[in-house]
């Protein structure tokens, strides 16, 4: 039986890692006593008993777990920012290319996708590696997502009983460009300059759309909208956690609308184009929890066990 670690159990993501084992016969949690939580020597002992260690934890802590390891079986899959953009990681995105599904498999250092991060790379990774746009486009990026990624404080604060009036409206955040997941939006996108990034917080629990436009006067060639939906087809073919619709007009839309919180509580991610001919729009929709971080984070364990990679996540 594969024995697994999650250090930081406690937090929302690792609280979520945990769900996803449920009614798992192949998998043993190893658990910590509750007042060791923070003990370097208790942690380190667990994480060198393990096969796979979880670090679902703020960077700073996730570095000093990785320095930890003695056991050089020990598998880490770390869901914060701290090692996505580093080359000797893998990165946790799998239907990216077999390259990236093949580091996955092979690696004993797996960092996973942040959730914004998941959203805009599905949708421009393949326009960059396909060769429909240039490293140098001008890249732009706007995104909304429950209040579910902010953490345990903000989590709080959203659902309590005194929150304050502007927690009711879409609050637009990391103003100042900053925000942590623009490096691997660059770094794995093979971009020249980061995007411009604006994410939403709202009054709603979990899921998020992530949204890209296109102009195609500024692409390699002007492409169509079916083209590109042609081209994403292609690229995820046969990649059961992604599914990606054919070209939308405001009739295939519920009311003309596209919610972000659809997915809320699944494990898989959906790709629309829309727009018009002058101006198209791609949205990737997911859920920030499960393919945007611990569904993420449990599809990336599968695949380095060597099983199916829905296993517990359909």
């Amino acid at each position: 039986m594969t024995k697994v670690f999650i250090d930081g159990q406690e937090g929302t993501t690792g609280l979520k890692i945990y769900e996803r084992f449920s009614g798992r016969t192949d998998i043993e949690l190893i658990q910590i006593d509750e007042d060791k939580r923070k003990d370097p020597q208790e942690r380190k002992k667990l994480i060198n008993s393990s096969d796979f260690t979880f670090l679902c934890l703020p960077d700073a802590a996730a570095i000093e777990a990785v320095s930890l390891v003695e056991n050089p079986n020990v598998r880490i899959i770390d869901a914060s920012t701290a090692h996505r953009t580093n080359p000797d990681w893998a990165y946790g995105f799998p239907e990216l290319s077999p390259a990236h599904r093949d580091k996955i498999k092979n690696s004993k250092r797996v960092a996973v996708t942040g959730c914004y991060a998941a959203g805009f790379i599905s949708l421009v990774y393949p326009l960059v590696s396909k060769g429909f746009i240039a490293p140098d486009y001008p890249m732009t990026c706007y995104a909304v997502s429950g209040y579910s990624g902010a953490g345990k404080k903000a989590i709080a604060v959203y659902e309590s009983e005194d929150k304050p009036y502007e927690f009711n409206s879409p609050r637009q955040y990391a103003l100042t460009q900053q925000h942590k997941h623009l490096p691997e939006m660059q770094q794995i996108c093979g971009l020249a300059e980061k995007p411009v990034f604006i994410p939403l917080v709202c009054d709603y629990y979990s899921g998020m759309a992530v949204t890209v436009p296109l102009f195609p006067k500024l692409m390699k060639k002007r492409y169509t909208p079916d083209e590109i939906v042609e081209m994403l087809k292609k690229h995820y073919s046969d990649q059961p956690m992604i599914k990606v619709y054919d070209f939308m007009g405001e009739e295939e839309l519920s009311d003309g609308f596209l919610a972000a919180n659809t997915l809320s509580g699944k494990n898989y991610m959906e790709i629309f184009v829309y727009g018009c001919e002058n101006r198209i729009v791609l949205t990737s929709r997911l859920d920030n929890l499960g393919k945007g971080a611990s569904g993420a984070a449990v599809q990336c364990l599968n695949i380095m066990m060597g099983i199916d990679e829905t296993t517990g996540l359909i």
